[in-house]
């Protein structure tokens, strides 16, 4: 979890500020002018200290003045917001700026281009990134090399977009840059080898799309204004998303892009994606951290899953301490027998007598249970 942006706001460096921005941050103003100068007055400053003044009691311990400050900071006059970001701000005031503002993208843009921005206020622009916003830190590769975790906060992020995570890997990849995002290997190895993602097996894609679309417009009632269709930069008509069937939207994907939405995408998604010809993106949709128990128990029980999806639910502990999830595994013949074997003596009896008498499951599973069940009447004699 990322933890909040805290301004590092004894670091600000007062003598470089204006003798008046001095005056008020070191408290030698009563009580009343020091509000004032959390409301934004403060005669003959530049916008660059103004805004530094109130940035630093938008941090101060006397919650009047924080609150004051914090509504200043949320409300400044855009001339007043344009001239401070002409100038090189302190790294305390920056992340201020991202905290109050940080959802506008031309503010970003240019609170991008600041020579002090930290890593911390990086990682929070990113993490409450939206589309666009996530675009503009994207383009920053040199910010990117320089702090990693910028990239994995951005990748994490489901409002970016799918093509700009893509972007995002092959840089890290290009650069030698392992990050610490789940199924980074598989989504390095899949861009490494330049693989193509394997064609659809849906026959009639267009007619598919179309009809699907008339479908779900009827369903959702849509407004007068609502349009199942959307132009994109390019200026081309195109189905909107959310009226294109999940199968089709997965089918669209490259494999880096099914690597993710395997990882961070909802249960429906992963329970498709688990299911890919792909073994990269089969992987990730098993190894996902968003996977739960009842989801695992299902993929367990299916027989339209790799081997390699099994043996990483059968290693997973959380996993396997559900009867159920063991009880599928052992069930299932695609389940590597040197796994679904080690979880025999934790099933119940009458489990053991079925699985050794069902013809449902491999010979070596019948006779382990049976020899397993010799082993309980052995003991108690």
């Amino acid at each position: 979890m990322v933890s909040p942006l805290k301004p590092s706001i004894s670091l600000i460096d007062l003598l470089a500020l204006a003798p008046a921005a001095q005056k008020v941050l070191s408290k030698q103003l009563p009580g009343p002018a020091l509000l004032m100068a959390a409301k934004g007055i403060v005669p003959g400053l530049k916008p660059a200290d103004l805004i530094t003044v109130v940035s630093v009691l938008s941090q101060d311990d006397d919650p009047q003045l924080a609150s004051a400050a914090r509504g200043t900071l949320a409300n400044l006059p855009p001339a007043i917001v344009q001239g401070a970001l002409s100038s090189p701000l302190q790294e305390p005031v920056i992340a201020c700026l991202a905290l109050q503002l940080g959802d506008q993208p031309n503010v970003v843009e240019q609170l991008l281009r600041m020579p002090a921005i930290g890593a911390d206020t990086l990682v929070h622009l990113a993490t409450h990134a939206t589309e666009s916003i996530g675009e503009l830190i994207a383009t920053n590769e040199n910010l990117l090399l320089k702090h990693p975790v910028v990239i994995e906060t951005l990748y994490l992020n489901k409002r970016v977009r799918m093509s700009t995570a893509d972007r995002l890997i092959e840089l890290a990849v290009r650069n030698g840059i392992e990050l610490a995002i789940p199924a980074f290997k598989l989504a390095a190895q899949a861009i490494a080898n330049e693989l193509i993602p394997e064609a659809t097996e849906e026959p009639n894609f267009d007619d598919l799309l179309f009809q699907e679309a008339e479908r779900l417009a009827e369903a959702a009632e849509l407004e007068l204004d609502d349009d199942t269709f959307e132009v994109n930069d390019e200026g081309e008509e195109r189905l909107k998303e959310k009226f294109i069937p999940l199968h089709a939207q997965i089918a669209q994907m490259s494999i880096t892009q099914k690597i993710r939405r395997a990882t961070l995408g909802n249960s429906a998604e992963r329970l498709l994606l688990v299911r890919d010809t792909n073994r990269l993106v089969a992987s990730a949709a098993a190894s996902s951290p968003m996977l739960n128990e009842n989801e695992a128990a299902r993929i367990a029980a299916s027989r339209n899953v790799i081997d390699d999806v099994l043996r990483i639910i059968a290693q997973n502990r959380s996993f396997t301490r559900s009867y159920q999830v063991k009880l599928n595994l052992i069930s299932n013949p695609r389940t590597p027998f040197t796994f679904s074997s080690r979880m025999i003596p934790h099933l119940r009896d009458n489990d053991v007598r079925n699985l050794a008498k069902s013809k449902n499951v491999p010979a070596n599973i019948q006779l382990a249970c049976r020899q397993q069940m010799q082993r309980k009447i052995s003991g108690k004699s």
